[in-house]
């Protein structure tokens, strides 16, 4: 996968958008399962709409879905793509079919 390097208005980046195949709940399992990741934050209306913050790597991350997608985000746009790219290589098998 190619990671995305779209400025947030914040000073974040968004890096990258897989699909939305699984509920929250699992994805957020699944993220906490990523060896090193903290879970911080986990909000959702149990509708529409799910946001997850949580830190790897001495970085710290959002992820919210929107139109059928995880987005996911760096609040520091300088992350290395190292780092980057392990978090969605761990989200792959999950959300990629």
């Amino acid at each position: 996968m190619t990671l995305l390097n779209f400025p947030m208005h914040d000073g974040s980046r968004q890096f990258a958008e897989l699909p939305e195949v699984c509920s929250w709940h699992d994805f957020r399992l699944h993220i906490e399962r990523l060896p090193g990741a903290t879970v911080t934050k986990f909000l959702t209306d149990n509708v529409i709409e799910m946001w997850l913050d949580f830190s790897f790597r001495g970085h710290t991350f959002t992820v919210n879905n929107q139109y059928g997608d995880y987005w996911f985000f760096v609040s520091d746009p300088a992350c290395p793509d190292d780092v980057l790219t392990d978090i969605v290589e761990h989200c792959e098998p999950i959300l990629v079919r």
